[in-house]
């Protein structure tokens, strides 16, 4: 079963029970998670609260399964993401497609994120100021998919996400917890192209998300 076809499978279970007691209107509102992602999207805007804004071709919001029981989240834009207004399109993204295929998945399945929306000139880290201003729209974009398990993508989105300064040497490869939620760190795709050895690590990584979710480890 796809990622994320569970919930559908249950959102129809309660729309059954509620036709078989002859209810015609459904007393709650289910919302998959679109419309609260693009409430967060309405209420970013044009947005100029750092100073990202000033270099910046696209905003990068994110893309995916508004209900994905997984998501991915690296720090910010590259480039080509930049350009194009989509997270992971570049080289670096490339790579996260091979990983999320071998698990199984498609981008259609999950849901995909950064720290920053706005590119950092050169590719730097973004400074704290720059993550300050857009940490509450990520928070809200994890409330509204609501996804099972988080697998942050490298140093950075370890670190803002989970609050700690931990290297990421030590984070990747195990669970943390953001609230309720599961939190697998694990180097970012960048990274992997510069040490390709390392791959089997994240494959480890993601062997154990998939376990945790109840699918197959392919």
């Amino acid at each position: 079963m796809a990622i994320g076809a569970e919930k559908n499978t249950a959102i129809k279970r309660v729309l059954r029970f509620y036709e078989a007691l002859g209810v015609e209107r459904v007393p709650l509102s289910i919302d998959d998670g679109t419309g609260a992602l693009r409430a967060v999207r309405a209420e970013m805007g044009d947005c100029t609260r750092c100073k990202l804004h000033k270099g910046r071709t696209n905003i990068v919001f994110g893309e995916g399964n508004p209900s994905a029981r997984l998501m991915f989240i690296g720090e910010g834009p590259g480039k080509d993401e930049d350009a194009k207004g989509r997270p992971f399109v570049g080289e670096a993204g490339q790579l996260l497609d091979k990983l999320i295929n071998r698990m199984g998945l498609g981008r259609g399945d999950v849901y995909i994120a950064n720290i920053v929306k706005c590119r950092p000139p050169g590719n730097r880290d973004p400074e704290d100021d720059e993550v300050d201003s857009c940490m509450a729209f990520l928070k809200q974009q994890i409330e509204a998919v609501r996804p099972e398990i988080i697998m942050t993508l490298g140093r950075i989105a370890a670190h803002m996400l989970l609050e700690t300064k931990v290297p990421i040497t030590k984070l990747r490869g195990k669970f943390q917890r953001y609230g309720d939620i599961l939190v697998m760190p694990t180097f970012h795709p960048a990274y992997l192209l510069r040490n390709p050895k390392d791959k089997m690590l994240v494959w480890a990584d993601a062997q154990e998300v998939l376990h945790k979710l109840g699918l197959e480890v392919k």
